[in-house]
């Protein structure tokens, strides 16, 4: 039989193994129908079970193909693709990321198609979390495998829409992938029957009214357009799909203390978040931490390989208004979203001192690496020293321990530091945002919505129509959260684009939004900072590699035609 109807079969028959309760297979349709309830509760179980699996590859595809973080070195792991943009369709993540897409998709067909509506209030609010499921994964699916909106939609291919299992499985033949459009409109049509659907207030665990307003804000704002050829119909839906949540008055932006700690809350307790996948402690076991996205950002209490930090762009931009200064004895953040970034600062063995560093990057020929050279300090002098050379270092902002040096035949700008453990040759900035929820482990339920973003939505919006007075009030609303008295003064169609894709890099990074951000406005992925990568490869919106090609074994066992992407 072939995978994809195994797929969709499994998703039928068997829910998923932590919930405590028989197989859907054993259920006949008559304990369906007669009780649904009972059988609606065991079903959306086994549909949410499968959002677990999912948000792995979810976040690798979307965060590692941006350019807040790098990586340590290259890797055997089948993300370092996402990373490099050496794109394969032979990568188990991807499957992984396809697999339990459509099986979520399945699940949650199979719930809209087995209950009727009108019994209740209880079973339409159930059937209304099945339709934002389904909903939610078409758009995801459709953003990684689709190009992105603005580009020849119509004709371009984003992925095959099955809503549930066919009636002849004997003779199965599914049809190939629907167009961009198409597969933005299915989406379109399952979240807005889920906004119809869901009355009930619930935790931001579970699909609500707000959830589906808040993801139809997001993918009108995908078909938006770019800056400079907007369309302002999208851009209009999206400003009133932000309205309602927002109006809603069921969300708040935490304030700037709590955000900061924004990672430590579990959903349920953060009046931001609106919609998030629900982790629990009990689901790992061991050294599962290691394997958890946090795991590779940083290592936390033992566990974590700890291979991947904060690239220096994103320290640059979180930096820009002032220093963000982690060192334990002058711990001061200048922009709030620096909290989820750990130095690890290293300590003489014998002495338990820290040594004092100038920390700035170099130009090696084309590549560009870090120097950490301790200092010396005579009176108001400061002497870097890197092996046998001495370099004099002269003050940009000494309050601030902000120096330039003379290094070879080059100007370098700096900062005074504590010396930064190195791995390999790159110092370790671990990021905390996707760990230490509610304990000091690598527990995090991914956010897929919260009020940040939804304010960016709008004002992004704002700006496509030329409404840059309301633009800029919400873009300030965000920002002046996390930088104190740092709001712009005004935004206009020579600067809006820059500052609001700016604030939205720093607002929702390690949330997997950063690389499709890029791409779909039409604009070019640099990456001229430390790391493995290519530094000097720009990759623009048009290049083919800024969508992923359909998981090969997908194609291979697809009962009709799956077709896969260009491969160049």
């Amino acid at each position: 039989m072939k995978k994809i109807f195994t797929t969709f079969l499994a998703a039928i028959l068997f829910l998923a193994c932590e919930i405590d309760r028989l197989p859907h297979g054993s259920m006949d349709s008559g304990t369906i129908v007669d009780d649904p309830d009972a059988a609606l509760e065991a079903l959306l179980n086994g549909t949410y079970a499968q959002l677990k699996a999912w948000s792995d590859p979810m976040h690798r595809m979307g965060e590692y193909a941006g350019d807040n973080m790098m990586i340590r070195g290259s890797s055997t792991d089948a993300f370092y693709e996402f990373i490099s943009y050496a794109r394969t369709p032979n990568n188990y993540r991807l499957t992984q990321f396809w697999d339990s897409g459509y099986k979520a998709i399945a699940q949650a067909s199979n719930v809209i198609a087995m209950i009727d509506e009108g019994q209740s209030t209880e079973i339409d609010n159930s059937i209304g979390e099945a339709y934002y499921i389904r909903g939610m994964m078409y758009f995801y699916l459709t953003r990684a495998f689709g190009r992105p909106y603005y580009q020849n939609p119509e004709t371009n291919l984003g992925v095959p829409i099955v809503n549930g299992t066919p009636e002849d499985v004997i003779n199965l033949e599914l049809p190939d992938r629907a167009t961009v459009a198409e597969s933005y409109l299915q989406a379109i049509k399952d979240l807005k029957k889920a906004e119809e659907l869901l009355t009930l207030d619930k935790e931001p665990i579970y699909a609500t009214k707000e959830a589906a307003q808040a993801m139809l804000s997001r993918i009108y704002l995908y078909m938006s357009g770019t800056y400079e050829s907007p369309n302002t119909e999208f851009a209009q839906l999206s400003i009133e799909y932000s309205d309602k949540v927002i109006n809603s008055g069921k969300f708040s932006l935490l304030p700037r203390e709590q955000f900061m700690k924004y990672n430590t809350y579990i959903p349920e307790n953060n009046p931001e978040t609106i919609f998030a996948i629900k982790r629990v402690a009990s689901e790992f076991s061991g050294y599962d931490h290691y394997y958890g996205v946090g795991g590779m950002y940083a290592n936390i209490g033992g566990m974590g390989w700890g291979e991947m930090y904060a690239s220096a762009r994103h320290l640059e931009l979180l930096s820009e208004t002032g220093r963000n200064d982690w060192r334990p004895e002058s711990y001061h953040m200048k922009d709030a979203r620096a909290a989820f970034i750990r130095p690890t600062y290293a300590t003489n063995a014998e002495t338990g001192e820290y040594t004092e560093v100038f920390r700035f990057i170099k130009e090696d020929g084309e590549v560009l690496n870090y120097v950490q050279a301790e200092i010396t300090r005579n009176g108001g002098n400061l002497t870097a020293t890197e092996g046998s050379n001495d370099y004099s270092l002269t003050p940009i902002d000494s309050e601030q321990g902000i120096y330039s040096i003379q290094y070879g035949n080059k100007s370098y700008t700096g900062v005074i530091d504590n010396y930064i453990t190195l791995n390999r040759v790159y110092p370790q900035f671990y990021i905390t945002k996707a760990s230490l929820e509610g304990e000091e482990s690598h527990l995090h339920s991914p956010v897929i919505s919260r009020l940040g973003e939804i304010y960016l939505n709008r004002a992004e919006a704002y700006a496509k129509l030329g409404n840059y007075g309301a633009a800029l009030a919400d873009l300030n609303t965000v920002r002046e959260r996390s930088i104190v008295n740092g709001g712009y003064n005004e935004i206009s169609d020579t600067n809006a684009s820059t500052l609001i894709d700016k604030e939205r890099q720093l607002e929702l990074a390690f949330q997997a939004e950063r690389s499709y951000d890029v791409f779909r406005n039409g604009k070019t992925l640099k990456r001229e900072y430390p790391g493995p990568h290519n530094q000097r490869e720009d990759i623009s919106a048009t290049d083919y590699r800024v969508i992923f090609f359909i998981p090969q074994d997908a194609i291979n066992s697809y009962p009709g035609t799956l077709t896969q992407n260009p491969t160049q």
